[in-house]
């Protein structure tokens, strides 16, 4: 009988210890995203032609926009689940449940800055991919948005989960990625579009939200546990792809396999990737050649 005295009390100490911690946990976290983010620079204006809205639609596919905002950018539901909590897209369309009008200043914080409505952060916009596009380029994705249809979704806000919230205060989740962004450094107006290195880093900051900044992989950072680790694409002969050719990786992005013929797992999205064009494919895979080793 003691001995379950005990051991009730020991179970009654780990709850109410695991309850304190899960409290601090949302009130640091909370404390953190509530920041406002002031961001000074002169707004961008919406191009309303058809070369931008088609380049836009492009970068849209390719950076992702629509793995997240979905094809009809009316927003999607990704991950739902407890304790992670629930990752969407929004709807970024003038439909009911949308964003309204578009505004180039509020479209424009959100994409580079990862800044939302007064400075706050947004939870889950991996603003670190897009931070350093350029002016030109954040131009025509916000002319191809501005294009898209009204869509009637009303949508549940992104949340984050005590998983989540506890992996964002110990560092080893983004959450709040305007946390990680600048928001006074300078863009460029464009970058020219060529099969070189220079062109790879500018397409593989679009990477680093899964892939990592030092493109060595790993989990995902926000992913439940069953969602398959970002591959290692450094040059690392055993870990990553150093052993590919250049036709291995036009093999991956474009058909989905791997050099031993197994599939890309389809977390990847390389049916967005593969429709880059060849002169984005080659200045990407030159810029991964220059990469060292990673040996995550």
């Amino acid at each position: 009988m003691r001995y379950l005295r005990w051991l009730g009390k020991l179970v009654l100490i780990v709850v109410v210890l695991a309850i304190l911690g899960m409290a601090f946990a949302y009130w640091r976290s909370n404390q953190l995203l509530a920041q406002r983010i002031q961001v000074d620079e002169p707004a961008l204006a919406i191009p309303t032609d058809a070369t931008a809205i088609a380049r836009g639609e492009h970068l849209a596919v390719t950076r992702g926009c629509t793995d997240c905002h979905d094809s009809d950018f009316g927003g999607k539901v990704l991950v739902e689940s407890f304790p992670v909590g629930r990752i969407a897209g929004p709807n970024l369309t003038r439909g009911r449940g949308g964003m309204g009008e578009p505004d180039p200043i509020k479209l424009e914080r959100a994409i580079r800055h990862g800044v939302g409505t007064d400075g706050h952060l947004l939870i889950y916009m991996p603003a670190t991919d897009f931070a350093g596009l350029s002016d030109a380029d954040t131009a025509d994705l916000m002319a191809y948005i501005a294009s898209r249809p009204p869509v009637d979704r009303v949508m549940a806000p992104p949340l984050a989960g005590p998983l989540i919230r506890v992996l964002f205060l110990l560092g080893k989740a983004p959450l709040a990625y305007g946390l990680h962004v600048d928001p006074h450094a300078a863009h460029v107006a464009t970058v020219e579009a060529a099969p070189t290195v220079e062109y790879g880093r500018y397409l593989a900051q679009g990477c680093t939200g899964c892939h990592r900044a030092d493109f060595s992989g790993g989990h995902v950072p926000g992913t439940p546990p069953s969602f398959a680790d970002a591959a290692n694409i450094t040059t690392d002969p055993v870990r990553g792809i150093g052993k590919w050719s250049k036709a291995d990786f036009y093999n991956a992005l474009r058909h989905g396999k791997k050099p031993d013929g197994k599939d890309v797992d389809a977390f990847m999205p390389w049916r967005a990737l593969g429709t880059m064009s060849d002169t984005e494919i080659d200045a990407l895979w030159a810029y991964l050649r220059t990469l060292p080793a990673g040996k995550r």
